[in-house]
């Protein structure tokens, strides 16, 4: 058998070790466009940050060693250019000779990969603005940065690799400014979440300009200045374009194979192409979402590593191995923060039209009389019945363990009573008696028992001007701030002063964080107040959405003290 891989990074590598190590006697050949292949493209903004010194660490593999050790003919900075399906042949551009020639195949895997997004903006091909996807990316960018004097850079685009890109030039000394489009960082993310991550970028002193757009570059005698849809244009040194990809699917196209709704390359549960010889792995495909059922893509190296091992177990051994599909779990360190997402967010969830609910609860990384906790917050969505069907995680130690476990009942589509009974491995070092993720479970329970009612931060239209806003918060942390109109009963003092709450009123309590909240509420409840809310993810949740509101438009706050 003679089996021909397109692309040699994370999908195409993956498959072609595995189909070594299932077919000893196979012709194995992968055709890479670029120089490297196998290379930790994660890791590209560590190495231009320092933060990696050594740039071979970049490489898991050389052309060299992967042919010596899996017999397998690579050939770098060779372009396959068309695919004959009919022939089962490839033609291939060698860049370093100039020819062209065909080879032929039994099975192909195409792994090609995605492509960064450069709209054709004026002065986009100026000195200094770069994308960043591949080896040569990076050397480009850390050349510049090392030979040229940068003391400004803008990245367009607040996604993984943008933010990445941010906090290692800031690193490096340099004053950054980050423009996004959107009105939040990180679009797999709900907004709650994403504002209190943005409070951590700007308390670094990152310019964090949202809900804009670059519509030009113009050269300068110093750098580049970058023009704003809205506001002063920004001076800088170096500009990376990090606005997002798009799947690869040149060649799938130009030789009739099929491309699905997302425009990605189709394929069916086992990674098989429209074409029966034909499989692709990788950012460049798509597959059916396991929540909505709705094509999706994933630019993910996880996903793509595993895809890799499915698709050549079924090329050598039949198409026994079902691939279930990816729930993009991604985590990505902001600074000082880590933040992680697993399954679909509740505003896609809202456009789906999925029914679910929202909690959001903050705790220690581990016990809080052990030094050294630090906080994070979680926010779960769940269906009517208890499945989970996304977490969303901000914090400073622990976020990583945490979205893993969560992701895992995500993708067995299992019930939060499974965080309620979770069994981890406690000391006061590592975690609490009760962990995050069990309290996350908690409360969900609660909210599916309704025992606890919940209101959200973008539900202020349902307090009018009859109904009590009560802060359950200590004397000392209302005085602090709070929100306006709130009257403020220390959860402590609520059984000996609720004469002083009308039972004919709706209570909307809030706390710092939403246990006190309800705790005031189930006692209100049980002592016949008819209607009473608690605010998820209580005052610090609010308070942080309110910071990020003031910061997008000035002239329009919320309430506050």
């Amino acid at each position: 058998m003679k089996y021909i891989i397109v692309g040699a990074v994370a999908g195409g590598a993956s498959t072609a070790a595995r189909l070594r190590r299932l077919d000893e006697k196979a012709d194995i050949i992968i055709f890479e466009k670029g120089a490297y292949i196998s290379y930790a493209n994660c890791g590209l903004p560590y190495y231009i940050g320092d933060v990696i010194k050594d740039r071979n660490a970049l490489f898991v593999q050389t052309a060299a060693a992967f042919n010596q050790r899996f017999n397998i003919d690579v050939r770098t900075l060779t372009e396959v250019t068309a695919i004959n399906p009919e022939a089962k042949t490839i033609t291939a551009h060698n860049q370093n000779t100039g020819e062209t020639y065909e080879e032929t195949y039994d099975k192909l895997v195409l792994s090609p990969g995605a492509e960064p997004i450069r709209p054709p903006l004026p002065g986009i091909t100026s000195e200094g603005i770069f994308t960043l996807r591949n080896v040569n990316d990076t050397d480009y960018i850390k050349s510049f940065v090392q030979q040229k004097v940068v003391k400004k850079a803008v990245v367009i685009g607040a996604g993984f690799i943008g933010l990445e890109m941010a906090e290692n030039l800031h690193d490096l000394g340099l004053e950054v400014s980050i423009v996004e489009m959107g009105n939040q960082i990180l679009a797999p993310l709900d907004y709650p979440v994403a504002a209190i991550v943005q409070q951590h970028i700007r308390s670094k002193g990152v310019n964090l300009l949202l809900n804009n757009a670059v519509t030009a570059f113009e050269k300068t005698a110093s750098g580049v200045q970058v023009i704003l849809k809205e506001g002063a244009p920004v001076d800088a040194d170096i500009v990376i374009l990090s606005i997002g990809v798009k799947p690869d699917t040149r060649l799938a196209a130009a030789a009739g194979l099929k491309l699905g709704d997302a425009r990605g390359i189709w394929v069916n549960e086992y990674l098989q192409t429209s074409n029966p010889d034909i499989y692709a792995v990788g950012d460049a495909i798509e597959f059916k979402n396991a929540i909505t059922g709705l094509s999706m893509n994933t630019y993910l190296a996880g996903p793509a590593n595993k895809q890799g091992r499915i698709c050549a177990n079924n090329i050598v051994m039949g198409n026994k191995t079902v691939y279930h599909g990816a729930i993009n779990t991604a985590i990505v360190k902001v600074f000082d923060m880590t933040v992680a997402t697993s399954g679909m967010a509740s505003k896609n969830l809202l456009r789906a039209g999925i029914p679910h609910h929202v909690s959001t609860t903050h705790n220690g990384s581990h016990a809080g009389y052990y030094p050294g906790a630090k906080q994070m917050s979680i926010q779960i969505a769940f269906a009517p019945d208890g499945t989970l069907l996304s977490a969303q995680i901000a914090g400073f130690e622990g976020v990583d363990k945490r979205i893993d476990i969560l992701s895992s009942v995500i993708q067995r589509q299992e019930s939060i009573e499974e965080l309620v009974e979770f069994e981890h491995a406690y000391a006061p070092p590592y975690s609490s008696a009760k962990d995050p993720v069990n309290m996350a479970g908690f409360v969900a329970e609660n909210i599916l028992t309704r025992k606890l009612k919940l209101f959200y931060y973008n539900q202020w239209d349902l307090i009018k001007e009859e109904d009590i806003l009560l802060d359950v918060r200590s004397k000392e942390e209302f005085e602090a701030g709070h929100i306006d109109n709130a009257i403020n009963i220390p959860i402590d003092d609520l059984r000996n002063r609720m004469i002083e709450i009308p039972k004919d009123k709706n209570i909307f309590i809030y706390c710092l964080g939403g246990l006190r909240g309800y705790l005031a509420q189930r006692t209100l409840t049980q002592s016949d107040y008819k209607k009473v809310l608690n605010l998820s993810g209580g005052y610090q949740l609010w308070k942080a959405i309110q910071l990020e509101q003031e910061a997008l438009a000035p002239k329009t706050l919320l309430a506050s003290n």
